[in-house]
């Protein structure tokens, strides 16, 4: 097998758990090597008249349990083995989440904050033309990730249509609610893991008012979860973007700062504050640490100067392997990503029930649905670290792996 076609931080992502479960080497194949891997290049007509080519990717991890889904991002930092571990963590998370899926993910190299609005709408339009003849509501259902939100979803699902020549809404999801959207999905992600946190905070006897918050990361799910804590009464201390941050140790007004950025466009300034980076919010004394940004945040380098006695990844994969164990060591409890922001998946999942059937649900029975889907997942979570007795990231794991591998045997694919 080339080296280009397996998943190589998938190797160092189940390594513990091949053990414990003394996975085979075709076990180890289904979880390293992904069924499909699109990689190709468009080009796009600028605002200017000149043409760009784009590099995008699609990586349909693995199908045993259903159609594959996942997210579309645009950042200008994406390649194919981050969009390959990804689409990996989408397998598993889908298996934890108990959904009837199975894993992809998708991305663009771009910085979109370079292009006008039409020219993304043509960079989203020329993705799913490259992509269309292998997505579909049976096949692989892609929705919003970094940098991509509803609107963009609404113009991918059009194009897809008019490629079509059919009504197709089951096909992707993240979508306006106008468009067959599902209600509450633009901060599912959000109250999904506030629900997973909620839960800890029960069981370690942690009261919110006095439960201090840091969250790294404020775009859609940082700043929801970081709002959905605020008004539960958890005690917000700091927050952050990709430029800048601000604290307040008695904490901070999460509506008022909302109001700050929409004003301003950054963090910075906001009143009865003091600025801090990225860096040092990450290693700031507090209960709860939410990294909601991008990967490998914590790493080797800085994970024994983090002093959260919890955190709660609402990032995909914001802390190495690496860093796991030595925050495992240190005794810092960690809420892995696979089930804290498994909330989005999982309302993407009523968005394609609803879209399926053309029937729609109010926003008070989807978060009622969402609430004992993270529940039961967790419960779940709790009975395999009985069984194993290991930490809370190899009870994912191995939960997770058991499904996706049992679904491989009962299709005669393993022995």
């Amino acid at each position: 097998m080339e080296k280009d076609n397996v998943c190589i931080n998938c190797y160092n992502q189940i390594d513990k758990v091949a053990k414990v479960l003394k996975l085979g080497q075709a076990e180890l194949d289904i979880l390293t090597i992904p069924k499909r891997i699109l990689t190709f290049s468009f080009p796009v007509k600028l605002d200017s008249g000149d043409i760009r080519y784009f590099t995008g990717y699609r990586v349909q991890f693995n199908d045993a349990r259903g159609p594959t889904k996942g997210g579309i991002r645009f950042h200008p930092e994406v390649n194919l083995e981050e969009i390959k571990t990804l689409a990996f963590l989408m397998t598993l998370k889908c298996a934890v989440a108990n959904l009837p899926y199975g894993g992809a993910k998708g991305g663009i190299m771009i910085e979109p904050k370079q292009f006008s609005e039409e020219e993304l709408e043509r960079v989203s339009r020329g993705y799913i033309r490259e992509i269309n003849g292998f997505i579909g509501h049976d096949v692989d259902i892609p929705a919003p990730d970094v940098n991509t939100d509803s609107k963009i979803m609404a113009w991918m699902l059009d194009e897809y249509e008019k490629l079509k020549g059919r009504h197709s809404p089951a096909t992707i999801t993240g979508k306006p609610i106008a468009l067959g959207g599902s209600k509450a999905r633009d901060f599912s992600t959000s109250i999904g893991g506030a629900y997973v946190l909620q839960e800890l905070t029960e069981t370690f006897d942690m009261k919110p008012k006095k439960t201090s918050v840091a969250v790294q990361g404020f775009g859609n799910v940082g700043m929801n979860i970081a709002r959905i804590l605020h008004e539960w009464g958890y005690k917000v201390i700091a927050v952050s973007d990709s430029k800048s941050g601000i604290y307040n140790k008695n904490g901070l007004n999460i509506k008022d700062v909302i109001s700050h950025k929409q004003k301003t466009g950054q963090l910075s300034k906001f009143k009865n504050s003091g600025e801090i980076s990225n860096e040092e919010l990450l290693e700031l004394k507090t209960e709860v640490l939410v990294p909601a940004a991008l990967e490998d945040q914590i790493t080797k380098k800085n994970a024994g100067s983090v002093k959260a006695k919890l955190i709660l990844e609402m990032a995909n994969r914001p802390i190495t392997p690496e860093a796991d164990d030595a925050l495992l060591e240190k005794g810092v409890f960690v809420m892995p990503d696979i089930l804290a922001n498994a909330g989005g998946v999982v309302v993407s999942y009523f968005e394609w029930v609803q879209n399926s059937q053309n029937f729609y649900w109010s926003e008070k029975e989807v978060l009622e649905k969402l609430k004992t889907y993270m529940a039961n997942a967790a419960k779940e979570l709790s009975k395999v670290c009985t069984d194993f007795k290991c930490d809370m990231r190899a009870s994912l794991y191995i939960n997770a792996v058991k499904k996706i591998l049992e679904a491989e045997r009962l299709r005669g694919n393993l022995r």
